[in-house]
């Protein structure tokens, strides 16, 4: 007599494309917003974000209070369009994204159209509230 091992699980597939796109519409209307606070409430509270320019910075209220910052000055009154390009979970609970971001600045020492290439992982929020979070992005400008 064989034994037949059924494994069940109560975690539904993860609709990869589907989780990067709401995650980059709140990031989206944050910095349309100009909401620091709000962009940096993406992120886990140990995230890891590298700038364009290769900063490294940690923590989601330091990711907030940067963003804060630049949406005050050199990006203040910025429009950013952010733009899905791929999605695969990695892992059950584990979403990578790539996306192409093309910002207009109307003023500043930034002013005129710049675009920039981000790479992110999305994971489950810990507390079982279901939605996502993002565990780390770099940021990468495109200058051609």
């Amino acid at each position: 007599m064989t034994t037949t091992m059924t494994t069940t699980t109560t975690e539904l597939p993860t609709d990869a494309r589907r989780v990067a796109l709401e995650v980059l519409a709140r990031l989206e209307a944050a910095w349309n917003d100009g909401d620091g606070a709000a962009f940096g409430a993406e992120y886990a509270a140990d995230a890891s974000f590298v700038t364009i320019r290769g900063e490294h910075i940690v923590g989601s209220r330091a990711i907030g209070a940067g963003h804060g910052a630049i949406f005050a000055s050199i990006y203040a009154g910025s429009v950013n369009r952010m733009e899905l390009v791929s999605a695969t979970e990695t892992a059950p609970g584990v979403v990578l994204s790539i996306a192409m971001s093309t910002l207009d600045a109307p003023s500043g020492p930034l002013a005129g159209r710049h675009h920039a290439m981000s790479t992110s992982v999305f994971v489950r929020r810990p507390d079982g509230a279901g939605d996502w979070q993002i565990a780390s992005t770099h940021n990468t400008l495109m200058t051609a």
